[in-house]
C-alpha cells in the first residue's frame, strides 16, 4: 500500500558526491522513521543513516562526517546526501520508510535499490 521510488544512484570519481532520493507514496498517516541501508556485493546489507520524526539522527561510522539524511516532509521524500565518496561506498542503496497508515495500522516499506559505484 505504500510505494517507495528511489533514484540518484550513479558512477562516481572517488571524492565526488550523489544525492539519492526516495519518495514514498500511497495512503500514508505519518511517517515515523526513516533509513538508508545499503548491500556490497558479498556483504550483508547495513544501516547507513537513520531519521527518526523527531529529528534524531544517526549515521554508520563509516559514513560519519561525509553523509546527511534528510527528510521533506511536504514531498514524502527522504534524501541521503553523500560527499567525498570512497570506493569502500559502492553498494546498492535501499531506503527503509516506516510510519502510519491509520491509527490502527502501521507500514515499514523497502525502495527498490539503488546502485551507486564510487571508481576512476
Amino acid at each position: 500500500q505504500v510505494q517507495l521510488a528511489e533514484s540518484g544512484g550513479d558512477l562516481v570519481q572517488p571524492g565526488g558526491s550523489l544525492r539519492l532520493s526516495c519518495v514514498a507514496s500511497g495512503n500514508i498517516s505519518s511517517i515515523s522513521d526513516m533509513a538508508w541501508y545499503r548491500q556490497a556485493l558479498g556483504k550483508q546489507r547495513e544501516l547507513v543513516a537513520r531519521l527518526t520524526s523527531g529529528g534524531s539522527t544517526r549515521y554508520s561510522g563509516s559514513v560519519k562526517g561525509r553523509f546527511t539524511i534528510s527528510m521533506d516532509n511536504a514531498k514524502n521524500t527522504v534524501y541521503l546526501q553523500m560527499n567525498s565518496l570512497k570506493p569502500g561506498d559502492t553498494a546498492v542503496y535501499y531506503c527503509n520508510v516506516a510510519g502510519r497508515i491509520s491509527i490502527f495500522k502501521c507500514f515499514e516499506s523497502w525502495g527498490q535499490g539503488s546502485q551507486v559505484t564510487v571508481s576512476s
